[in-house]
This record gives C-alpha cells, structure tokens and sequence, in this order.
C-alpha cells in the first residue's frame, strides 16, 4: 500500500507507512470474513509481511519506508505503533491461516510493551481496538486487564479536562477523535465497567454535538483544530474523521444496543457520499479511491493510503455490522 497518490495513480517516490498497511491489512481482514475472498487473504500476507518488515528488534516500529526499501526513521510515530497492533489483534481474529495468525500474535505481543511507555491517547485506543480483537481470539489471558488498565488512563483524562460544556479527553479536538470514544465502548464490551461506558457516551454526545450541524457530518477541520475556548474550524476535512465517527458509533450501538447509533454510522457515512458541508461525493466509484480532503473552495482530488482505507474500513464496518459480524 502506497502512502500517496496523484489522483488515482501511486507515488512511488514517496514510499510506504506502517499506518497505511496496517489500515489496509484491518480492511483486508473484514473483506475476507464478509466474503471469504482468496484475493483478501492474499493481500493481507502482504500487508502483514509489511508489518513484520517494519518491526524493529526491540518490538517497536519503524514508520516510513521508502520505495527503494529504506528506512526513513530511527523510531516510527506512537500512531503507527497503536495502528499496527490494532491490525495484528485484527489478523489474529480471523479466519486467515494458523501461520498468519500466529505471525500477527508475534508481532503483537512483542509490540504492546511499547505503549506502556507512552503518553499518547491514541496509542492507547488503537492498542485497546488490537487487545479487544486479541482476547476475541484467545480469552484467556491479560488482554482484559491490559485494556481495562488504558481505559482507565483514558477515563481519568476525561475527568481531568472535562470543564463545563467541554466535555473531551484533551483541551483540543484534533485527528482521529472518536478512536478514544470508541476504545471506551470496547474495554466496556471487554470488563462491563460503567464508568467506561459512562465516559463513552458523554464524550460521544460532545463529539456529536460538535460535528453535526443541522443533521450533516461536518467533522472538525484540521486548519488549526478546535481548542478549548476557541471557535472551531470547518475545513479542510479528512476522511479519517468520517470513519473513526462510523466506528465509534458502530461500537456504540454493539455496547448499548441503542439503535440511534447505528443511525448516527449512517449519517456520518454519508459524507464520503456527498452528504457533507459542500454537497460533494468524496468516494470515486470509478477508481475505488476516496478524495484526499474538503476544503472551503476545492477538494483534494488525490486518493492517497489513508483516505481510500478510510472509506473502505467505514464501508466495510456497517457492512459487517448489518450481517452481524
């Protein structure tokens, strides 16, 4: 997988990201539970090659790749960590061959020390999105109790910078927001502590609040980001907002059974649709792809790793969700 894109067409100059493989590897995964594809386990061995490739002797990662198969970094980013262990928990509960699967545990449990050393938000949630599948594979074990101990952590943030109607983990709204929300409602599907699920729903009334704006999916833009006290931005809008918010809500109505979720998975899906601020479809039906950002005058009509798997990971979770997976 390719990390950017002229339109629809590779740059190969700009190599590769543990990110964008791990997303892709997650979005193979789901095809082939939906389809049971050859061509999905196909790919996901390549994905998965990748993540092994990019692991570092320590269990750690490196991010960037180049196409001439160099290493672009000394340590990759704590995101790309947190998405590769998502993606591994993601392979292990599959229905990928043994050898696969246990590469992925491999590769799992020699990368979760990392995010105890870390103070990143999302690290934690995309580490709980990973243990959360990891214990769906083998329930015995500490994946519960390592999840629970994140939870925790996320918990306690919330109360730390929940003042007044700012009702979120950070003083800022940023990147990839409902990831945190969505971790909250997986350790409460994993250990069925209240406050998990509490926090959860608190923060994802803020987060629904915030970005629906007279019933469309306008999430926050990343011209500055959304600080506390502050007024928020519009633009420019990335797909990856769209789908964390489908996810989050999917996972909302798996711990609620409150089917206004999954009507809130279906508003929010319409934005790659053309349902957004601008009236714009941002998925091309012709190449797959999905547009790289929406901005105030124009749309970035290049289809890079991140936000084709995006819609594609959104796409394939309510999917998945309708036929029970």
């Amino acid at each position: 997988m390719f990390q950017h894109a002229k339109l629809c067409i590779p740059k190969r100059g700009e190599g590769y990201t543990t990110d964008d493989n791990a997303r892709a590897l997650i979005a193979a995964v789901r095809y082939h539970r939906l389809k049971r594809d050859p061509a999905m386990e196909r790919l996901a061995s390549i994905y998965l090659a990748f993540l092994n490739h990019m692991q570092k002797p320590d269990g750690n990662f490196h991010n960037y790749l180049s196409y001439e198969r160099t290493y672009l970094d000394v340590d990759g980013s704590e995101d790309s960590a947190g998405r590769a262990l998502w993606a591994c928990g993601s392979a292990l509960n599959s229905a990928l061959p043994r050898d696969m699967r246990l590469v992925a545990k491999d590769i799992f449990d020699r990368g979760l020390p990392w995010v105890w050393k870390s103070t990143s938000l999302r690290f934690y949630s995309a580490a709980i999105a990973g243990l959360y599948q990891y214990r769906q594979a083998i329930p015995n074990g500490d994946s519960a109790a390592h999840a629970e101990k994140l939870g925790d952590t996320l918990v306690q943030h919330f109360r730390d910078e929940n003042k007044g109607e700012w009702r979120w983990f950070e003083p800022h709204l940023t990147y990839d927001n409902a990831r945190l929300v969505e971790a909250l409602f997986l350790v409460y599907l994993m250990v069925k502590k209240p406050v998990f699920l509490n926090v959860a729903e608190e923060a994802m009334a803020f987060l629904l609040e915030t970005q629906l704006v007279d019933g469309v999916f306008v999430p926050i833009g990343n011209d500055g980001w959304f600080k506390r006290g502050g007024s928020r931005p519009f633009y420019d809008q990335q797909p990856l907002e769209a789908a964390a918010m489908v996810e989050a809500a999917v996972d909302g109505y798996l711990a609620t059974k409150n089917e206004r979720y999954l009507d809130v998975a279906n508003v929010v899906f319409g934005w790659f649709l053309g349902r957004n601020s601008r009236n714009i479809m941002m998925y091309n039906p012709e190449t797959g792809g999905c547009y790289d950002g929406l901005s105030a005058d124009s749309v970035n009509t290049n289809q890079g790793g991140e936000s084709s798997i995006s819609y594609l990971l959104a796409r394939l979770r309510l999917e998945g969700v309708r036929r029970g997976f």
